[in-house]
This record gives structure tokens, sequence and C-alpha cells, in this order.
């Protein structure tokens, strides 16, 4: 499509795209679709990337991104919201045609969730910290809002930093309860590999989504397909690209 690398979820009866880093007009660390709006990045490629990246939704005619900031923040949106105006939240649901809501994620986990018996739509930006204090509870609680029933939501989870290439230190997992930990088995000494995903898909059960589908893709392992901010911390890079998830109503 266009040069876009776009993956889908057969969950999904709603149109959505994960988008990779391909079909885009940047360069160098941002290359080449680039989306986010907080990376150094030339504001005018960013800007190009994003048309592209809408272009991919069909009838969708606006793109609706957030300031994530790690939370577990919800709202529910009815127009198009300008990017200078984004709100700091990090989920987003909406019962709105001609929107298309944006994730954007550099590891952390994208989830796009969809009821079309009602006609609602949601995503979340689920790192670890937001998964673990309710941003999938809080986009799901949105969509009721607007008329979805959790029972019938259907989630997929993009691509994401994999277990194998995300090791934590075992403090960290002093966070999670105890029944989490076999998502955190022993690594290398005073280290544990971290199964994010999973976790996610985890939460999605916990909220009551009857139906969800991890694509199992490690953003991470991937530098050709994807942006990962460990790997360019790892690399010591000055900066790191986003790629963009979205969905939208029919």
């Amino acid at each position: 499509m266009n040069g876009l690398d776009v993956s889908r979820a057969r969950a999904l009866d709603a149109p959505h795209a994960f988008l990779g880093r391909a079909g885009g007009v940047s360069t160098g660390l941002y290359a080449s679709l680039n989306t986010g709006l907080g990376s150094a990045d030339d504001p005018a490629c960013v800007r190009e990337n994003r048309r592209r990246a809408l272009g991919a939704m069909q009838g969708a005619d606006s793109l609706v991104t957030l300031h994530q900031v790690h939370s577990a923040r919800a709202l529910c949106v009815a127009a198009p919201i300008v990017d200078a105006a984004r709100p700091h939240a990090d989920a987003i649901a909406t019962r709105t045609r001609g929107l298309a809501l944006g994730i954007l994620t550099a590891d952390c986990a994208p989830v796009l969730l969809a009821d079309p018996h009602a006609g609602v739509i949601g995503a979340a930006h689920a790192g670890w910290k937001g998964a673990l204090h309710g941003v999938i509870e809080s986009v799901v609680t949105c969509m009721e809002e607007l008329g979805a029933d959790r029972a019938r939501i259907a989630a997929a989870i993009g691509p994401c930093i994999a277990q194998a290439s995300y090791e934590v230190t075992d403090a960290f997992a002093a966070a999670f309860a105890t029944q989490d930990h076999d998502l955190l088995p022993p690594g290398r000494p005073g280290h544990r590999q971290f199964a994010l995903e999973a976790f996610v898909a985890r939460q999605c059960a916990r909220a009551g989504i009857a139906h969800t589908e991890p694509l199992g893709l490690d953003t991470c392992a991937h530098p050709d397909r994807w942006f990962s901010y460990r790997r360019a911390t790892h690399a010591r890079e000055a900066d790191y690209g986003r790629q963009l998830s979205l969905i939208a109503l029919r």
C-alpha cells in the first residue's frame, strides 16, 4: 500500500492498520515513516508521514492522536483535535465516523479495540506502566460510555517489544502482583525477561474482553520494520522515531 508496511488483525471487524517504519519521507534515525510529533525530526516530514498514514484508512479524513504520558487516562472524543491541542492521555474512544484514532509507539504495545455492533472503537498506548495501572480498563469504560458492551469488544495488540528483547531488573518485578510473575521469568543474575504483550493480553481479559489477538511482532528485534526505543538506547542514538497504529469506523 504505497510502500507502507501494514499489519492487520483478524479479530478486528473495523478498518485498522498497525504501521511500520516504511513508506515515509524522513531520513537518518527517522527513516522513513516517523509519525512522532515529539521527536526531533523535521516537523514537515512528520506531517507528511502522518498524512500518508491516514491514507491507509478508508473513510477516515481526520487523525486524532494524544500527548501520551504513560498514564491510565482515557478520553471519549466526538470531533477532530488539532495536533497542537492533543490532550495528555493514553487511550481514546469514539463513535464518530470519519475519525481515525491513532496511537504512537516504539516498543510499548498499541492496542486497538472495536465493538462493531455498537459502532464504537478505541485505541490505547500500553507500556508496562499504563498497562499495570489500568489503561485497558479505562478505554473499555470509555467505550461503554459510548454504548459498547465489553462482552462484544474485540482487541488486537500490535507490534511491541517481545519478551526475548525485554530484559528488566529483579526490582522491576516488585511492581507486579505475584500472580503475574510467571510473565517475568528469571534471566541472567539479577534480571528477568518481561512478557509485555502477554501482560497486556491478560489485562484485556481482566477487563472482560472475550477475544484479544496478539500479533506477536517484536519491534526491538527488527530494525528494518519498526522503531524501537530500547534498540536506539542500546545503540546510544540521540533520538528515535515512532510508528502509528490506527482504527476507524466503517
